[in-house]
């Protein structure tokens, strides 16, 4: 039966490409998208309509910012048009009067847009933006102290009466690499080993082979497949994890061999769930269809950008039934906090779910395939 899968495998170039150079293409891809570690010179657009001293020096403020690089606009439709159409992140109004209303007392507005849809540089430009403005209407309210009698000493107490230092302990830097790229990755090669396993099976489909595979055993079939394939995904995980945490030298407190023994739980949960829906359906196009339905927004319910306690009941039965989200918290255990065997055993017990597929299976398996599909004529091809 492995020989069959090898001769398979010769044959069809497709999944050749699969268990080969794509994986390796997508991945080197994705941290090449994410190589800058920061954002860096997000551009912001300005509408500048006090044109004053104090609305020139927020905006000079703005490039001083490393983060942000802003653009004058001369009217607020212009503004908001190339913040619909991206060619801004944020949008920042100095409205009439601001240097009068803060100079007599009043509390003017500055009016901040930010596009929260780009989720992680929306936040960023919310946060740097307001510490700009921020820093730059220090000095004049210094002024205004100074000028109603405060002593110099206490100026600087009264404007920032309470001083706070944050620091992310496990992504000192902030990069992004530490915190996006593992788990775009990892959301990745769950969907690469999906369409592998699934284009295996979908084989038996396509060449009109169930026949001969049922008569060859289709337990050994998939037995076959499983101790076939599964050694290609997993060498993808390695050169993931050497490429994070050897190459680029991301901290790690932890073990690789744990995240491998983890990678491979989930690759069985995986294969679990290709199986269900290949002998539900019985159908190429629709096979594929319904795995890439369920497996591709993984990255969305790995927890990571997205507060998923706060998601919809239905969001998080489909974040329970992902097995990359159960292998993320894994993942973040054992390179953040140094998680030993131990202590992964009852996340690894966590998988015990998936086996209640194997009933299912079972059912689908002794049910066999359609008439029409089990008639049709054999092909020897990669037999």
């Amino acid at each position: 039966m492995l020989k069959r899968e090898m001769a398979a495998l010769i044959h069809d170039p497709w999944q050749l490409a699969l268990v080969s150079y794509i994986p390796l293409l997508g991945i080197v891809g994705l941290w090449l998208l994410f190589s800058a570690g920061l954002p860096r010179q997000l551009p912001v657009a300005v509408v500048d309509f006090d044109q004053s001293q104090v609305s020139r020096a927020l905006a000079r403020q703005l490039q001083a910012n490393p983060v942000t690089t802003p653009i004058s606009y001369t009217d607020l439709p212009s503004a908001v048009a190339a913040m619909q159409q991206a060619e801004v992140y944020a949008l920042v109004v100095f409205h009439h009067g601001l240097k009068h209303d803060l100079l007599t007392g009043k509390t003017p507005t500055i009016d901040i847009r930010y596009n929260s849809q780009f989720l992680l540089v929306g936040k960023l430009l919310s946060t740097q933006i307001q510490v700009s403005m921020a820093d730059g209407l220090k000095p004049l309210a210094a002024i205004k102290q100074l000028a109603a009698g405060v002593p110099k000493a206490k100026v600087a107490v009264n404007l920032a009466p309470v001083s706070s230092q944050t620091t992310a302990l496990f992504n000192r830097n902030n990069n992004y690499v530490g915190f996006l790229v593992p788990p775009v990755l990892i959301a990745l090669l769950q969907q690469i080993a999906m369409m592998v396993f699934a284009n295996s099976l979908n084989r038996e489909l396509r060449w009109q082979t169930t026949a001969q595979w049922t008569a060859l055993g289709v337990w050994k079939g998939i037995a076959a497949k499983v101790l076939f394939y599964t050694p290609f995904i997993l060498m993808h995980a390695g050169f993931i994890f050497a490429l994070l945490y050897l190459y680029l030298g991301l901290p790690m407190a932890g073990s690789i061999a744990l995240l491998l023994a983890a990678q491979l739980m989930m690759l069985l949960a995986i294969w679990l769930m290709v199986l269900v829906i290949f002998f539900a359906l019985q159908d190429s196009a629709r096979v594929i269809s319904f795995c890439t339905a369920i497996f591709a927004p993984a990255f969305a319910f790995m927890g990571v950008t997205f507060p998923t306690a706060e998601m919809p009941a239905i969001a998080q039965w489909w974040r329970t039934v992902l097995p990359s989200s159960h292998y993320i918290e894994t993942h973040i255990d054992v390179v953040s906090y140094g998680q030993g065997w131990l202590a992964a055993l009852p996340q690894f017990l966590g998988y015990w779910g998936y086996l209640c597929l194997l009933l299912p299976i079972s059912f689908l398996v002794a049910k066999g395939f359609d008439s029409s599909v089990s008639a049709a004529p054999q092909l020897q091809k990669g037999s």
